[in-house]
C-alpha cells in the first residue's frame, strides 16, 4: 500500500514545523530522548463537570455547595469524592482552562478525540489511531489500538484507514468472543484449505484487490490472535485479588486494570470509557456516583504504572468532551459548558504536581486563565508521545494535512 505521508516539502509543512521545533529543543535532552511508549485514555463521555472534580470553587456560589480536599500536590485542592486520587495528584499536571467551540456532544467528543472539528468531507483519526499509525511496525500478535467499553463513539482510524479502528471490547470479566475456532483438528485444517482456493481464484486478475480490502491480511492477523499467548493479557482474572479490589469492582475498574496489563504487553494505546457524566438533572448525586467508580480505578492504575516502572513512559489522559455549566438549572443539574473545563495528565514526560490555566470563581468570564485550545492539547500530546505533531499526511484525495494544527504547550512538560 503506497505510504500516506507526503514526499514533499511546503512552506505550510515548514513554518509551523519551525514553531514546534523551538518547543521540542527547549524541552531538555531527557524529554527529547525518552518519549512515551504507551497512551491510556480514559474517557468520561457525557461531559464530567469540573467543579465536583478537578477544579472545585469550594465556598463559591457556583460550587452550590460541592467541597474539596487537600491533595499530595502543594496547594491543590479537588473534589471530595477523589479522595484516593488525591493521594496521587503529585503525579499529575492538571489542566483547568481547556477551551473548545463544540458544546453538543457528539460534535465535541470527535473534536477531543481527533483534535480537528468535525468536517462533513473528512474523517479526521483519532489520537491513538495517530500514535500508532506513526510507530515503526509493531510485533504485537494482538491490536495496537483497544477500546474499552466504548460508547456511541469509538476511536476511528479515519482517513488513515479502517486498519487503525479501535479493536473494541466489553467488560473484561468476560471471555473475548470469537477467539475459538468453531471446529477443531483436521477440519479446521480443510476449511481453511478449501478457503485458500476461494481467495486465490477471487483475487486471480485483479490486480491490488487486497491491498484495498486487506481480507486476507486481516484474516492471517486474527489467525495469529486467536493462538497468541498475549490474549492472556486481556484476562483480568490472572490477577490477585487483592489488586482486583483495588482498581474497583465495576466494568471500568476492571478496563483500566486491563489497561495495564495490555500497556505491559506493548499495546501502544488503550482507551477505556466511563459513561454517564450528562448531568442536566441531580447533577451533585449523578456526578457523585460516576466519581466513586473513577477515584479508585485511576488512583490505583498510577500507583501500578509507578511500581512497575511505566509511569514514565506512559501518557495517562483523563476527561471528558466539555465542562458544566457554573449555575444549576432548575432541576439541580448542570449543563454543557465549552468554555472552561478540566483534563488530568500523568506519566510520560508531563510535569508533576502542577495546575495550568484558572477559571473564573464567579462563573462569568467568557475565557478562562491561560485557555488550552483543544488542537493545542493535541499537539502536545503528540509531541509527549515522540510524534511530530507538524508531520503531514496525505488524505485519499491527496490533500496534505498536519497530523495537528495546534500549537504546544511546553508548560505542561517537564523540564519547564
Amino acid at each position: 500500500m503506497e505510504s500516506l505521508i507526503g514526499p514533499k516539502f511546503s512552506r505550510r509543512r515548514i513554518l509551523p514545523g519551525l514553531s514546534v521545533l523551538g518547543d521540542v529543543l527547549a524541552l531538555g535532552a531527557e524529554q527529547r530522548l525518552r518519549p512515551a511508549r504507551h497512551l491510556i485514555l480514559l474517557w468520561l463521555e457525557g461531559a464530567p463537570s469540573q467543579l465536583e472534580t478537578f477544579d472545585p470553587h469550594a465556598g463559591r456560589a457556583i460550587a452550590h455547595g460541592s467541597t474539596d480536599i487537600v491533595t499530595s500536590a502543594a496547594g491543590v485542592r479537588i473534589g471530595s469524592g477523589l479522595a484516593q486520587t488525591a493521594e496521587v495528584m503529585h503525579q499529575f499536571t492538571l489542566v483547568r482552562s481547556m477551551v473548545t467551540r463544540e458544546g453538543d456532544h457528539e460534535r465535541a467528543v470527535f473534536n477531543m478525540k481527533t483534535g480537528y472539528r468535525p468536517n462533513p468531507a473528512l474523517l479526521h483519526p483519532a489520537i491513538g489511531a495517530i500514535f500508532c499509525h506513526e510507530l515503526p511496525h509493531s510485533p504485537l500478535e494482538i491490536p495496537t489500538h483497544i477500546s474499552i467499553l466504548p460508547n456511541r463513539w469509538p476511536a476511528r482510524g479515519g482517513f488513515l484507514g479502517g486498519g487503525f479502528d479501535a479493536f473494541q471490547l466489553g467488560d473484561p470479566q468476560n471471555p473475548l468472543p470469537d477467539m475459538r475456532a468453531s471446529v477443531s483438528g483436521d477440519r479446521e485444517s480443510r476449511r481453511m484449505a478449501g478457503l485458500s482456493v476461494i481467495e486465490e481464484a477471487f483475487v486471480r486478475g485483479q490486480t491490488g484487490l487486497e491491498a484495498k480490502t486487506l481480507h486476507r491480511t486481516n484474516l492471517d492477523r486474527a489467525r495469529r490472535m486467536m493462538s497468541s499467548e498475549q490474549l492472556r493479557a486481556f484476562n483480568v482474572a490472572e490477577e490477585p485479588a487483592a489488586i482486583r479490589a483495588a482498581y474497583g469492582d465495576t466494568p471500568f475498574g476492571r478496563g483500566c486494570l486491563a489497561a495495564r496489563r495490555l500497556v505491559e504487553v506493548g499495546v501502544p494505546c488503550v482507551e477505556v470509557t466511563l459513561d454517564g457524566w450528562d448531568t442536566h438533572v441531580n447533577n451533585h448525586e449523578l456526578q457523585a456516583a460516576r466519581i466513586q467508580i473513577l477515584d479508585p480505578a485511576l488512583a490505583t492504575l498510577i500507583r501500578d504504572l509507578q511500581q512497575r516502572d511505566l509511569l514514565d513512559r506512559t501518557v495517562v489522559f483523563c476527561g471528558g468532551e466539555f465542562g458544566r455549566t457554573p449555575r444549576l438549572n432548575a432541576v439541580e443539574g448542570r449543563d454543557h459548558w465549552p468554555r472552561g473545563f478540566s483534563i488530568a495528565l500523568a506519566g510520560g514526560g508531563f510535569g508533576k504536581g502542577r495546575v495550568h490555566g484558572e477559571t473564573d470563581p464567579a462563573g462569568t468570564a467568557p475565557e478562562p486563565a491561560s485557555p488550552v485550545r483543544v488542537e493545542d492539547l493535541h499537539a502536545t500530546l503528540l509531541t509527549s508521545l515522540g510524534v511530530d505533531p507538524a508531520r503531514e499526511v496525505r488524505t485519499p484525495v491527496g490533500r496534505p494535512l498536519q497530523l495537528s494544527e495546534g500549537r504546544v504547550i511546553g508548560e505542561l512538560l517537564a523540564g519547564r
